[in-house]
């Protein structure tokens, strides 16, 4: 077998693909070109689309072509999602997240090089063709009997599906016989929910340009319990340090469930397959040193973020829980922690406000009762100080950055809040 196709099935990277033994001569063959597309349907990358730029990079390394296309037609539209039809968002918007898309993929490959990858947009194509030419040339060859077979037709059937959505797979065919043409692109890697799109597209080819050639989907990333990966209580992990900061990134990753670190090592780390099999090990023999974890935080976060706000993150983690200085924590990185934890705002006149008044507005207790009683059982703290007086005042000198104050009850309930005039 080929090596590489080897290595992405060693990671579990590989949900499904056209024939195997004929993909892994054809990458036996020599250098090929591949592609994966992004929709920019949000203006940012999530970490499921990190799965497909992971693949990308494999490929790279290996000594392939890659093409990495951000959809400014495609994005225009929407594939059709389960719970119900998208909402379009205006040509504006949308040519701007193809811009943002496009320099944020373009952090994880190498734009240069022997095999430098490129970026292709597909509006540049399907801009250019008419309605009467879509129709005569590309819709004739797709059956509605086999387009409403696909699983997620079917579904939205039940409740609606508009013309628009329905022939979303006519267009991402299209884009796969365009990178075809121009540069002999001959595998296209997705998500295994596009699994029916990169076949249409393959047989599309097949019936066009009487060519064989190839695709490859990853699997959806899940937790233990098999709901789908890449979501917490507040909403979707970007790879956008304004919309997830590199702190809530870093602890995400950090809180990866036991059952599943070794599966998101291989994904995500660059690390060999002795060093995840010894990750392995220790998860076995020793879990609650959670290294595993540790590993997995910090690559993933090397690589998204760079290895300089992983380590303002792990300083932060270690600071708030009294093993660091809040002090030393830049204002950016507390900023992501007080989004993180959550916390309030408080106005201060003449004077700061009480520490059990910013208890209360931090959220690490219910009532101000409660906040008396914290500082008389002594479990309170105001920037890993222990409060010893229920009438204490904040003081200038508490604030961090002149407007954030941590206040932690005990040793792991943890807010911050805002002080403003």
């Amino acid at each position: 077998m080929n090596e590489l196709l080897d290595e992405l099935l060693w990671r579990g990277l590989v949900a499904d693909s056209t024939n195997q033994e004929a993909l892994s001569a054809h990458l036996d063959s020599g250098p090929i070109t591949s592609y994966v597309g992004f929709d920019p349907t949000a203006p940012s990358l999530h970490i499921g689309h990190l799965v497909q730029l992971m693949i990308v990079r494999h490929f790279q390394a290996a000594g392939h072509n890659p093409l990495l296309l951000v959809g400014g037609s495609t994005g225009l539209i929407g594939d059709p999602k389960q719970t119900g039809e998208r909402v379009m968002n205006s040509e504006e918007v949308v040519a701007g997240w193809v811009e943002r898309l496009g320099q944020q993929v373009s952090k994880y490959v190498d734009l240069d090089g022997p095999n430098p990858a490129r970026l292709v947009n597909n509006y540049d194509w399907t801009s250019e063709i008419s309605s009467l030419e879509f129709l005569r040339d590309i819709g004739k060859h797709f059956s509605i009997n086999r387009m409403l077979e696909r699983d997620v037709v079917a579904r939205r059937l039940e409740t609606g599906i508009s013309y628009t959505e329905f022939s979303y797979v006519l267009l991402q065919s299209l884009d796969y016989r365009e990178l075809y043409k121009r540069y002999g692109c001959t595998l296209q890697t997705g998500a295994q929910d596009q699994w029916g799109n990169i076949t249409a597209g393959i047989d599309f080819i097949r019936r066009t340009e009487q060519a064989s050639v190839h695709g490859l989907v990853t699997p959806l990333l899940t937790k233990a319990d098999g709901t789908k990966y890449g979501k917490t209580e507040s909403g979707t992990v970007w790879i956008d340090a304004e919309l997830t900061s590199p702190y809530a990134f870093h602890q995400f990753f950090l809180n990866a469930e036991d059952a599943k670190v070794i599966e998101y090592l291989k994904v995500f780390s660059p690390r060999s397959r002795d060093e995840i099999n010894d990750l392995a090990r220790q998860l076995e023999e020793e879990p609650h040193r959670r290294a595993a974890q540790r590993a997995l935080a910090d690559d993933i976060t090397d690589l998204v973020h760079g290895v300089a706000e992983r380590e303002a993150a792990t300083a932060a983690a270690g600071a708030l829980f009294g093993r660091g200085e809040l002090a030393g924590l830049g204002e950016s990185t507390l900023a992501g922690v007080r989004s993180e934890v959550g916390g309030g705002t408080l106005e201060s006149g003449d004077e700061l406000p009480l520490v059990v008044d910013a208890l209360v507005a931090a959220g690490v207790v219910p009532s101000k009762g409660a906040a008396r009683r914290a500082v008389a059982e002594g479990g309170a703290y105001v920037n890993n100080v222990k409060v010893a007086d229920d009438q204490a005042r904040l003081s200038r000198e508490d604030l961090l950055h002149g407007r954030w104050a941590v206040l932690r009850r005990g040793k792991k309930t943890i807010g911050v809040v805002e002080i403003v005039s």
